[in-house]
């Protein structure tokens, strides 16, 4: 049985979220490649919408003892086709082995826990609420994952054709 309370975890929610838009921002700021300011940027926004929502959900929480609905919130899913414009962006601004790629690995590790911190808290929740706002932010945080997972994915096969690591 998970011995946090309900308002413990949205706390550590709500810190996690501002981590990680703190780290997005950084990287946003340290960069030369454009691309990579903007996906960071991007990022970085996504997740103060997270804190704001969730900070909503706590002020609601003490108030009331309740969650509010979330059945008519909708994720701020980014955009595909930008995505993949920035996505091929990036690859030719940006080496696998600096700064900028490190940053993307370190944001998976970032979005992995948040994953992980929601989609459990999702699993046991048992206000219908609250378990739907769990679920939302775990798949909001799945998406993020997923697509830096992919640019990941995507620079080091480039690293690996430009050094002739294929066996082929």
């Amino acid at each position: 049985m998970d011995t946090k309370s309900t308002t413990d975890i949205l706390k550590e929610a709500i810190l996690l979220e501002h981590r990680g838009r703190a780290f997005y921002s950084d990287v946003a700021a340290r960069t030369e490649s454009e691309a990579v300011k903007r996906i960071f940027t991007m990022i970085a926004e996504e997740e103060g919408e997270h804190i704001r929502f969730l900070s909503e959900q706590f002020k609601n929480y003490q108030k009331h003892n309740t969650f509010m609905d979330v059945t008519s919130q909708t994720g701020n899913a980014p955009d595909e086709v930008a995505l993949k414009v920035l996505t091929e962006e990036m690859k030719s601004q940006i080496s696998a082995a600096g700064f900028e790629a490190a940053a993307i690995s370190a944001a998976m590790d970032f979005e992995a826990k948040a994953v992980d911190l929601y989609a459990s808290r999702a699993e046991i929740a048992a206000d219908p609420n609250e378990k739907a706002l769990y679920q939302m932010l775990a798949d909001w945080e799945r998406g993020h994952h997923k697509w830096l997972m992919r640019i990941d994915k995507e620079l080091r096969e480039q690293v690996w054709y430009d050094n002739n690591f294929w066996p082929f």
